[in-house]
């Protein structure tokens, strides 16, 4: 497994990083807790859920306790003000079963959290990471324009935004600017919510850009089997490689 530093969080993660949000729709809580212990035994590190799935985010919690000094945790709030993102943050610890969150982020299609906003939520959150409760903070959008202005604004340790093989020039260009910002870039939806199926494509598109952690939201040992064995065997870049992405881009365009 390869690991990289996301961004000037300078946290070192996986590239082959786990979403944990369809922790739920596994199975059972057994099958969900083997699929992680599974991923953790294989290299993976950095695991990431959402308050606003709480099933999840517990069935994670109650996983990795006994290895919780040996992983990444990352979740995130949808909080309207800075008293809700602090009650949300509580809210995740005692679920985690965790005392600090390696990355707390914001999730947001509308706008972007400012320093001094009226609404405490950037104050908030910036609050958490100098008290040493969370080690960085990002920003989780769908929305261009938002995710651009957050990079620019030197505010935020990363970015979670959805990159795929079917994405546009647009988004391209957001990795690049976040190389060029030192800001990490955390890839939802890598299969473009499920429209991909080929993953040795998918997923050789993606390690293509040194800087993109996707975030892979296996449901099955064989679906987790598949991705972990192109970390080991990245797919050859190629002519025929570009020429096979390119007619699938066409084909979805």
């Amino acid at each position: 497994m390869e690991y990289i530093r996301l961004g000037k969080s300078n946290l070192m993660i996986s590239r082959v990083a786990m979403g944990a949000m369809s922790l739920n729709k596994v199975g059972d809580e057994t099958l969900a807790s083997d699929l992680l212990r599974s991923a953790y035994n294989q290299g993976i590190n950095f695991f990431d859920t959402s308050r606003d799935n709480p099933e999840s985010e517990k069935l994670l919690g109650d996983s990795v306790g006994d290895i919780r000094s040996s992983i990444m945790l990352a979740t995130k709030t949808s909080a309207q003000s800075g008293a809700e993102v602090l009650s949300d943050f509580e809210t995740s610890l005692n679920v985690m079963h965790t005392d600090t969150i390696e990355l707390y982020q914001y999730c947001t299609d509308s706008f972007m959290p400012e320093k001094n906003g009226v609404d405490g939520i950037y104050n908030a959150l910036n609050n958490l990471k100098q008290s040493k409760k969370v080690q960085a903070i990002g920003l989780v959008t769908e929305t261009l324009d938002i995710a651009e202005k957050a990079i620019n604004s030197g505010l935020y340790d990363t970015i979670q935004f959805p990159f795929s093989m079917l994405s546009s020039d647009e988004t391209i260009q957001l990795v690049s600017l976040c190389e060029e910002n030192d800001v990490g870039f955390i890839a939802m939806q890598p299969l473009c919510g499920g429209v991909v199926d080929n993953i040795p494509l998918a997923y050789g598109f993606l390690n293509q850009y040194e800087n993109v952690v996707p975030l892979w939201g296996a449901r099955s040992q064989e679906e987790l089997d598949q991705i972990l064995y192109f970390a080991d065997h990245p797919p050859v870049i190629d002519e025929k490689f570009h020429s096979d992405v390119e007619r699938i881009r066409q084909f979805f365009s």
